[in-house]
């Protein structure tokens, strides 16, 4: 007997029928003598109808009472998904996330997973029922309130649950067959990777890519859990997350391909300081500054001084929710720092290509510099890794950068992806 944890997204749950679906599927597994907890997502859209509801309410929602207010989507979903499991005979108890003893930080909207003390959800699975636990969401001790995970938070859940339960596999299921090259939505002739290391993958979660959620690759690479990425609209194999340490999932491979897939990100601004006195401390004083926003800083870029004027300008990417924040933490103190100007652009983009092959592999760069001049497109920022070069473009120009290269690395399949739902989640 097998421990499966499962999860299942919005699209995925977003009516009757699909909940339906879904629980035939979860009975069919169970029904092949395994264990299954599963994690639920709120059903489709439901999470920004509620948001839209608090703000048409009050322009600034309490955190507290909007983490309350949210949670009631997943819990809408596990309490229907577990009627329609135990109306096809097999016993089903739903578990909220504090329930199910999913213990957070007390940060409202982006709590972290201190413990996982799932009693409950054991209890449930040796009574021979299938556990079904709201995802995104858990409890503070230290408040005594209701916390969330932050979008993409249900993947977190899952994978937590199945490291707290020593669970044999990690199923995520979503409206695609599985990680592919690149968004299939962008490329339709995006290839479907049979297995992906998780280092490739938290690099391309990092970059955009919405299949999986980038806490949840990062829980799931420290506390080994095993990922497949799947389809709940079809029986497709999918995509294997493993450990490189732990060898292939399907044994001795040939040389793996230099690129593995394409990420995109338009979800970002760029934030140029300019004129800035080019001394010791400086950029130290502008980044303590950013940081006490808790903006998350991806690409910096700082040009050489100028000699007539020993000034310099540094420019980098943050979210684009936090961008405006960042920038007025730094306006209010240009006196300090000294700086001369402020400039702020959210109509750009990221485009990462990433492959564990780079690190032996000479002449990926030249290749992608030559495809995107090639085709008249414009770099504003680069970064790179070991397996990961980063580009900032137009926003505009995100998705033929995606396209060029994704032809220019040899990724074109000779068929189309299927595309079942709408939000690749």
């Amino acid at each position: 007997m097998a421990l499966i944890v499962q999860k299942f997204g919005g699209s995925s749950v977003s009516d009757a029928e699909s909940i339906k679906r879904v629980a035939k599927r979860i009975v069919e597994t169970r029904r092949a003598g395994n264990e299954v907890v599963v994690a639920v997502s709120a059903m489709g859209d439901t999470t920004d109808e509620l948001l839209d509801l608090a703000a048409a309410c009050t322009p600034i929602p309490a955190p507290r009472e909007l983490d309350m207010l949210l949670t009631a989507g997943e819990r809408i979903s596990m309490a229907l998904l577990a009627m329609t499991i135990k109306g096809m005979g097999v016993e089903a108890l739903s578990f909220t996330g504090s329930q199910a003893g999913m213990i957070t930080t007390a940060e409202h909207g982006s709590a972290k997973i201190v413990d996982v003390t799932p009693g409950r959800v054991r209890e449930a699975l040796d009574e021979g029922a299938v556990a079904i636990v709201a995802g995104f969401q858990g409890f503070s001790r230290d408040s005594r309130d209701i916390t969330t995970l932050g979008r993409g938070g249900s993947d977190t859940t899952a994978v937590a649950l199945a490291a707290a339960l020593g669970a044999d596999v990690c199923e995520i299921y979503t409206d695609v067959d599985g990680v592919f090259t690149t968004d299939p939505r962008i490329v339709p002739r995006a290839r479907k990777i049979d297995a992906i290391t998780a280092e490739e993958m938290l690099e391309l979660a990092a970059s955009g890519a919405k299949v999986l959620h980038l806490r949840a690759v990062e829980y799931a690479r420290r506390h080994g859990v095993a990922l497949h990425v799947r389809s709940s609209f079809s029986n497709e194999t999918g995509t294997i997350v493993y450990d490189p340490a732990k060898g292939h999932p399907k044994g001795a491979q040939v040389e793996e391909p230099i690129i593995t897939g394409i990420a995109a990100e338009k979800n970002e601004a760029k934030v140029t300081v300019g004129g800035v006195p080019d001394v010791p401390g400086k950029a130290a004083q502008i980044f303590e500054i950013v940081a006490k926003t808790n903006a998350n800083i991806d690409i910096i870029v700082q040009n050489v001084s100028a000699a007539d004027t020993n000034r310099t300008d540094i420019s980098f990417t943050v979210p684009l929710e936090e961008g405006r924040r960042a920038v007025e933490a730094l306006e209010a103190e240009r006196e300090s720092v000294g700086f001369l100007s402020l400039q702020y652009d959210d109509q750009i983009a990221k485009v990462a290509v990433v492959g564990a092959g780079m690190r032996t592999s000479s002449g990926v760069s030249a290749q992608l510099f030559r495809a995107l001049y090639d085709a008249g497109i414009n770099i504003e920022m680069i970064s790179t890794s070991e397996i990961r070069i980063s580009v900032v473009t137009r926003a505009d120009l995100m998705e033929q950068t995606v396209r060029v290269l994704h032809t220019a690395f040899g990724l074109d399949s000779d068929t189309e992806a299927t595309v079942y739902a709408g939000t690749g989640r």
